[in-house]
């Protein structure tokens, strides 16, 4: 088989999804329809919003199916007489048992973590607030638990202390798009070998990656500056982790998108309490102060400290 001959139903939602499914199209193989979410209503206009994966399929003259629910008999019987050879899942929801088990050659997953590590919705973010120093990325054939099935190829890079969520989200995005169109190939060729998750835990427990919250968010300033400044990190640009400070008898949120570790002893100074200079701002955590670099106060944009300075004060604050 070929990979013009090779049928393809491809599901995705957001951009990391996108250069994978670039990578598909623009390499000549068949996809033969795009999955992808409803669009819905957002912001306070409540303007109707399309995926990052609709956007490319609609510029590629791709077929789009958008179903509410993954198990209706229409969207089934749809994707059956589409009669795929491979679906291919990245950053959607989870398939149920009757679609995933369809296609001729399984349904396989890119997932953005080296599994059975961080297993769950934000892995790259995990990997980052947890201050690891590698990640990667894995396709697996899906089975019915999340995130469990049998690894067919992994590839790895370093996370390097300048490193966001943002900058690894790129980096995993073009590198699993490389290795998409691998797994693919060998597919084609039937080289494919698979290792069960299992025999990779060795009597470990899989690390999770839970979905993130905005309380997930919120910094405790009693935590080592070192752990607040990783939270930061893999957190930033987006959602960005917060805090509150109290001005004018009002509470106002702060979101804090860079810090730097100072190595400036906190002395017993209470967690949250800050201290500034013209330029510089720097909160007491429990061990050290931490500076912060860049930052956004509700309702404004974001801007570096020295900027926001300018602006606002918060010298004598205390940030919860």
């Amino acid at each position: 088989m070929t990979k013009k001959e090779l049928k393809i139903v491809f599901f995705g939602t957001p951009e990391f999804a996108v250069a994978s499914l670039d990578k598909l199209v623009m390499g000549g193989y068949n996809v033969a329809a795009v999955v992808t979410m409803p669009d819905k209503p957002a912001g306070r206009g409540q303007q109707i919003l399309q995926s990052d994966i609709k956007k490319y399929a609609v510029a590629h003259n791709l077929p789009v199916l958008q179903p509410e629910k993954l198990k209706a008999e229409d969207f089934v019987d749809e994707l059956r007489r589409i009669n795929a050879d491979l679906f291919i899942v990245i950053a959607f929801r989870m398939l149920p048992e009757v679609v995933w088990q369809m296609p001729k050659y399984g349904t396989f997953n890119l997932h953005a973590s080296l599994l059975p590590k961080y297993r769950g919705a934000a892995p790259l973010n995990w990997a980052v607030i947890n201050g690891d120093k590698e990640t990667g990325v894995t396709t697996f054939f899906l089975k019915h638990e999340i995130d469990t099935g049998d690894i067919i190829q992994q590839k790895r890079i370093t996370i390097e202390d300048s490193d966001n969520a943002g900058t690894v989200h790129d980096k995993l995005m073009t590198l699993g798009a490389d290795m998409v169109i691998e797994t693919v190939d060998a597919i084609i060729a039937g080289t494919v070998t698979t290792i069960p998750q299992d025999q990779l835990c060795k009597g470990a427990t899989p690390t999770p990656a839970p979905k993130i919250f905005k309380e997930t968010c919120h910094i405790d300033w009693n935590n080592p500056a070192e752990k607040i400044h990783n939270l930061v990190r893999g957190l930033s640009p987006y959602p960005a982790a917060w805090s509150t400070f109290e001005k004018d008898g009002k509470e106002h949120q702060l979101k804090i998108f860079e810090t730097a570790i100072t190595g400036m002893q906190a002395n017993g100074a209470k967690p949250g309490a800050v201290k500034t200079d013209k330029n510089n701002i720097y909160v007491a955590c429990s061990d050290n102060y931490l500076q912060i670099l860049s930052l956004q106060q509700s309702g404004k944009k974001r801007m570096d400290s020295s900027a926001f300075l300018r602006g606002s004060s918060l010298a004598d604050a205390l940030l919860k």
